[in-house]
């Protein structure tokens, strides 16, 4: 478990801070709705008027102006994207970052097989989004109960259980990634996150794009999808199965590529 430990040692301030910044403000913005609460309902009809705006926030789904429509629309974007860009970029430094570093040659001199090297630094990735997703959810659930509100906890923690296999699955295709570069690319991770967001609000846009629901999990993460049960079993394990494969690349191709010194 050596390795492991000294991945969850070297992404630990990355993991504070991203930590702090989604659970923080998921507090604030619950904290924030009973100031408003009573003009919430002009808000949520607005909202729901708005069209294709409407759709493709699932806007029309969510009862904007309710503790849980508020929740799902406003704690979910930023878990949806903080948490995405986390996984997504700790995904990709860990393979890649070796080489860039100029650490692998020193790692690899040691007695563990690559497959172990690669596990443990995998586990490590699993455990940090875990996390962070715990520090999430006692944010937002602890805020609701600190200011009064009743919640459907059901639809919570359903809700929070798909936006953790979201970015599990997201972080699994970095990690794949990862072990095809030489130096971790940043600018790919956050690429990807935005070009799965966008492939997720094409999907509500227009029906015809359905097909695109099966490669983006932000489809089976939408909290407008969670809330009105209109989740679907097909495109989880699809994700499922993206997330598994990236997994599998990255073991399968770091233990047979040439390590750059």
């Amino acid at each position: 478990m050596t390795v492991f430990k000294k991945e969850l040692r070297a992404h630990f301030a990355s993991f504070l801070v991203w930590s702090a910044g989604v659970g923080g403000l998921m507090a604030l913005c619950v904290w924030m709705y009973p100031s408003f609460a009573g003009s919430m309902e002009d808000v949520s009809a607005l909202f729901a008027g708005m069209g294709d705006f409407s759709a493709a926030f699932g806007l029309d789904k969510l009862a904007f102006g309710s503790i849980m429509g508020f929740y799902g629309t406003e704690c979910g974007n930023i878990l949806g994207m903080g948490g995405a860009f986390f996984a997504a970029l700790t995904g990709m430094a860990l393979l890649a970052g070796e080489e860039g570093g100029r650490t692998a040659e020193f790692l690899l001199t040691h007695p563990v097989p690559r497959l172990r090297l690669t596990l443990e630094k995998l586990g490590a990735l699993a455990a940090l989004v875990l996390g962070l997703n715990l520090i999430a959810l006692a944010c937002g659930a602890g805020s609701i109960l600190a200011v009064s509100e009743e919640a459907a906890w059901g639809d919570l923690l359903r809700f929070h259980a798909a936006q953790l296999l979201m970015q599990l699955e997201i972080g699994g295709m970095c990690f794949g990634l990862s072990s095809l570069l030489r130096r971790s690319s940043f600018g790919i991770a956050l690429g990807l996150v935005v070009l799965l967001y966008a492939l997720g609000l094409f999907v509500n846009l227009d029906a015809g794009l359905e097909p695109l629901k099966f490669l983006t999990p932000y489809y089976y993460a939408d909290a407008a999808r969670v809330f009105s049960g209109e989740a679907e079993a097909l495109p989880v394990l699809t994700g499922c199965a993206l997330g598994l494969g990236g997994c599998a690349l990255g073991l399968w191709w770091y233990g047979r590529k040439d390590i750059a010194a």
